[in-house]
């Protein structure tokens, strides 16, 4: 029988139980490294996807030059783990968050963003205090308009500006192109990937004609990073979703459920009328989150007459025909969320299973690093 239409219950964990498909995992971390080993392009994984360090060694040992984190808290943890090479991807700004990347700054090879002369003023003092330039990469606005200079001369102008400064070395431009995930066909994917190495590779030249040196040139979504063949000029990327997939990555054409290493594991507990059942798991398991170009809150695994129509905090809301299908109090599924990359945030620790058995714990061990 096919992965794609099995389901194990797992009757030892109790429910909502989340598990990770080792097997696809390590086939997730191997594909992607070999795709970018092949167009000489590094990873630099981001673990909010995860949050847990033992996922991140995986990623590692296949080549892996480092690691992405959104906040100093997750690098915090990761660095205390002996994870050397990491990029903040996020400003650092307030003296509380230069004191505490101050710190990771010594202990760790850091990487910083900046698209501030408040940020850049701040990290050039940590510079100067410690004896170590901070190294930053000039982040660029790809689209979203979250943050980052604008493509041109918005980005040189400021490049001039910070480059001065004694404390910081200018290593390069990162960028987050987000708006891809807006695409819904693999032409217009790998039309928004061209447009956005196309994007980084005119504010490299721009840069380096202002005499400014670029060595970095980070990019990259997990759809770009699978697309990277179309990523000229690019010296590395930071795909995080990749590693578990979800609904969307299967409903955006990147994944099949094959490839969707997270589930959750739920049990009905009530079946109030004909065609309907409720399940344990609600928003504080699966996510309120939707789901790219699919209706729902996720796929039960082998069932796709069964359809997960809403969800409350601790309840799950399932539709179905009474006249093909049935659920059964004390029944247990399978579920693929919509978004994956939320789920290890909402829990201690997932049940990493090998064949339908459980075979250890993973601790997430920057849940609730969000700061």
């Amino acid at each position: 029988m096919e992965r794609l239409h099995m389901s194990y219950t797992y009757p030892e964990l109790p429910t909502p139980a989340v598990i990770v498909d080792l097997d696809i995992v390590e086939r997730n971390i191997a594909r992607l490294a070999a795709k970018l080993k092949a167009q000489g392009i590094a990873h630099r994984p981001h673990i909010k996807s995860t949050k847990s360090v033992y996922f991140a060694r995986k990623q590692l040992e296949a080549g892996a030059i480092g690691i992405t984190v959104a906040k100093l808290s997750e690098a915090e943890v990761f660095a205390e783990a002996g994870i050397d090479s990491i990029l903040v991807a996020y400003p650092i700004i307030g003296e509380d968050k230069l004191e505490r990347f101050a710190r990771l700054h010594l202990k760790a090879n850091m990487l910083a963003t900046v698209d501030s002369v408040q940020g850049a003023l701040g990290l050039s003092r940590v510079g100067e205090t410690t004896g170590k330039p901070v190294q930053v990469l000039i982040e660029i606005d790809g689209g979203l308009n979250r943050g980052g200079r604008q493509p041109g001369e918005d980005a040189v102008s400021f490049a001039r500006e910070i480059a001065v400064l004694p404390g910081i070395h200018i290593r390069g431009i990162m960028g987050y192109f987000g708006t891809i995930y807006g695409n819904k066909d693999e032409a217009s994917f790998r039309a928004a990937v061209r447009r956005e190495s196309e994007t980084m590779q005119a504010v490299k030249t721009s840069l380096l004609e202002a005499g400014i040196g670029v060595d970095i040139v980070s990019t990259g979504s997990s759809p770009a990073a699978l697309l990277c063949e179309e990523l000229s000029g690019v010296s590395e990327v930071r795909a995080g979703n990749y590693i578990l997939f979800d609904v969307s990555g299967v409903a955006m054409g990147f994944a099949t459920e094959e490839d969707c290493a997270l589930r959750v594991v739920a049990t009905v507990v009530s079946t109030p009328l004909p065609g309907r059942a409720t399940i344990d798991a609600g928003t504080k398991t699966l996510t309120s989150d939707k789901a790219h170009n699919r209706d729902g809150f996720g796929i039960v695994v082998g069932r796709p007459e069964l359809r997960i129509t809403g969800l409350n905090e601790e309840h799950g809301f399932l539709q179905f025909d009474p006249e093909t299908a049935s659920l059964a109090v004390g029944d247990r599924i399978e579920i693929i969320p919509n978004h994956s990359c939320v789920i290890p945030n909402l829990c201690d620790r997932i049940n990493g299973v090998r064949g339908g058995q459980v075979e250890r714990t993973i601790p997430v061990d920057a849940r609730g690093c969000n700061y």
